[in-house]
């Protein structure tokens, strides 16, 4: 009979289940592999560590690149020690920038490294006009990093002399109308002349930057003391001569004519020896990017 009943029954094949722990834990085959807590905590510990270096790396190239990128080459204020002497005898203390009439000087930002709090000027956003009538940046520095005289143990360039006192316009029935200046800080220079339009024989009409231009000059013929917004005085010239008739210096700029081959009358505005650098033309130019420029701590060249 136990014969019979082995015959009608499959032989069985699968295993039987493994019935579970009496503690009831699974079996060990059954669990994950996970990495020990220390394992973990060290590399946590050590990802921490090279973000916090990376950091302190990072700060300490942030404190360098400043540094590393301050050669650029700045126009001073009038009577400006040279550019060594002058960062080293600044005090940063913005006197200079309180009492410009027209908001010409900024300081220097951080990204100037060394420089940063030094006094500048960008002409083509706002030159000096001489508005003040006697450089009063130069009188309200109180460390002698602009002055009218360098100490005779300062060099001087060859160049930066100017060759008798400047002549101010504004003053010129004055019974005193030289500024106090014996050095130039920059000399004009005519960069684009196939841009001029005094080159091209074109006159100009309008407002000499556009509308939102916010750069003033001193207009004598409008106000003697008051700078006025470039943008509230157009112009009407049949040949383009702002950067000489604006120039506040005498006998620093004037347009030269010539007579071409075929009989035409050309002209270019030449800067001469009396040129200060104050910027002035350069601002005024209606031309983008503009045509004449100041070429800062450059020496006169004949």
């Amino acid at each position: 009979m136990n014969d019979r009943k082995s015959e009608g029954q499959a032989p069985a094949t699968a295993t039987a289940p493994v019935p579970p722990a009496a503690d009831g834990l699974q079996p060990a085959a059954s669990k994950r592999a996970k990495a020990p807590v220390r394992k973990q905590a060290n590399r946590r510990k050590f990802i921490r560590s090279l973000l916090m270096a990376g950091g302190v790396l990072g700060v300490a190239m942030l404190g360098y690149i400043p540094v590393a990128s301050a050669r650029k080459s700045r126009l001073r204020p009038p009577g400006a020690l040279e550019e060594n002497d002058l960062l080293s005898s600044c005090i940063k203390c913005g006197q200079c920038v309180q009492v410009c009439p027209v908001a010409a000087i900024k300081l220097d930002d951080i990204d100037q490294g060394f420089g940063v709090g030094v006094p500048y000027i960008d002409p083509r956003a706002q030159a000096c006009d001489f508005s003040c009538d006697a450089v009063q940046c130069i009188l309200a520095c109180p460390t002698g990093s602009l002055t009218y005289t360098k100490p005779s143990s300062l060099a001087t360039r060859g160049g930066m002399l100017l060759a008798r006192p400047p002549v101010l316009k504004a003053k010129e029935d004055d019974p005193e109308p030289t500024l106090n200046l014996r050095e130039r800080i920059g000399v004009a220079r005519l960069s684009r002349p196939e841009a001029c339009l005094a080159v091209q024989g074109k006159g100009f009409s309008g407002q000499a930057r556009g509308p939102d231009f916010r750069g003033r000059l001193r207009y004598v013929a409008v106000d003697r003391w008051k700078p006025v917004p470039v943008r509230d005085h157009p112009y009407q010239r049949e040949l383009c001569d702002l950067c000489v008739s604006e120039c506040p210096i005498k006998d620093a700029i004037h347009m030269d004519e010539s007579v071409a081959a075929d009989g035409s009358k050309q002209y270019r505005p030449q800067v001469l020896e009396q040129c200060v650098g104050c910027g002035v033309c350069e601002m005024i130019c209606p031309v983008t990017p503009a045509a004449i420029v100041v070429d800062q701590r450059e020496p006169w060249r004949a």
